[in-house]
């Protein structure tokens, strides 16, 4: 398993678990309270001031920072969208950075996030 399909796995699980900080507001008090395992930044963020915030938050705490394509990809891992009838995400809102405070139950896709270096 590689990162490209263990990051997706991971912000999913964690979101049926309750774990997830979506969004700016969320993730800098999750950062801020400790909270944080993961935090995950879209590529095609282009506030290079929130990208800014966000790397700094997560040096200062010791969390690590890893990338996902877009914001639109990230939003749907993270539950930003509906689906539809046939399985498919449907009005999927874009989300620039997600934060885990919870991984859910542990599993191979954890470990792999974990030992992955940038």
């Amino acid at each position: 398993m590689d990162i490209n399909t263990a990051l997706p796995l991971v912000v999913r699980k964690s979101r049926a678990h309750g774990g997830l900080a979506r969004g700016l507001h969320e993730a800098a008090k999750a950062i801020e309270k400790h909270n944080a395992h993961l935090c995950v930044l879209a590529d095609d963020c282009d506030q290079p001031d929130y990208v800014k915030l966000v790397k700094a938050l997560c040096a200062d705490h010791n969390v690590k920072v890893l990338r996902a394509p877009s914001a639109k990809t990230l939003g749907e891992w993270a539950g930003l969208c509906k689906i539809d009838s046939e399985g498919k995400a449907r009005k999927v809102v874009g989300c620039g950075c997600v934060v885990v405070k919870d991984y859910g139950e542990q599993h191979e896709a954890v470990e792999v996030v974990q030992q992955y270096k940038d």
